[in-house]
């Protein structure tokens, strides 16, 4: 049986060259990226979870790096934001009563992911750049495909991100650090409709905002590689 071969990625075509420094500092340049657009975050008072900008950090990760790499990426994302390093979108105390952060001042939140509310969307990263960078390894980025490929990773940050914010607001279980009862905080007549109210309801707009800006940067991307070839 014929191995099946890899396609290149945007990555790739546009710094050619191969080894294990030079992955390494395209998995800390996009690491940077991730956490950049993490600081535009807008709070809204119904929920812990706001609305940012890594999700597309997240996409374009996947799609410009592929699988491996992608998930590497997200990974130390992470890892750096469970360990304490402010990575993380900020914390509604770090941002008082301002409704809307755009990077500086630096505000970000360093926590374990198992002790915020958005912490399954954070796992859910690293599971959205591996399924999209392996589609994108297999060229679905190049043409029509690559809406299916976001929607496929918007899906897998959606999932984890859901059931985690879901058993928070049955269970109570981050309400001492939170410092409030996040039942109480999210309307809804059950878990399960706080669970979409406070997670997914509002994001859904902003999400399709951001899957149609990176259903047309990598293939946009793409013909540019291939103009300046020709």
């Amino acid at each position: 049986m014929a191995a099946t071969t890899q396609r290149t990625t945007i990555v790739d075509a546009v710094v050619p060259g191969q080894g294990l420094l030079r992955d390494l500092a395209l998995v800390g340049a996009f690491t940077v990226l991730v956490a950049v657009l993490a600081q535009i975050a807008v709070r809204l008072p119904f929920t812990t979870v706001p609305i940012t900008g890594q999700t597309l950090a997240v996409l374009l990760t996947g799609g410009a790096l592929g699988a491996r790499r992608g998930a590497v990426t997200l990974g130390l994302y992470l890892l750096l934001g469970t360990v304490g390093v402010p990575v993380f979108s900020p914390a509604g105390s770090a941002l008082g009563g301002q409704t809307l952060h755009v990077i500086l001042p630096w505000k970000g939140l360093g926590a374990p992911v198992w002790l915020i509310t958005s912490g399954g969307y954070i796992v859910g990263f690293v599971a959205a750049a591996f399924l999209v960078g392996r589609l994108a390894e297999r060229g679905w980025e190049r043409g029509w495909r690559v809406t299916l490929a976001m929607l496929a990773g918007s899906i897998a940050i959606y999932v984890p991100g859901l059931l985690w914010l879901g058993y928070c607001i049955g269970t109570g279980a981050l309400n001492s650090r939170l410092g409030f009862d996040l039942a109480a905080v999210i309307p809804g007549s059950s878990t399960l409709d706080k669970t979409l109210v406070g997670g997914l309801y509002p994001f859904i707009v902003g999400d399709l905002i951001k899957l149609y800006i990176a259903s047309i940067a990598l293939p946009g991307a793409w013909a540019l590689i291939g103009r300046r070839r020709g």
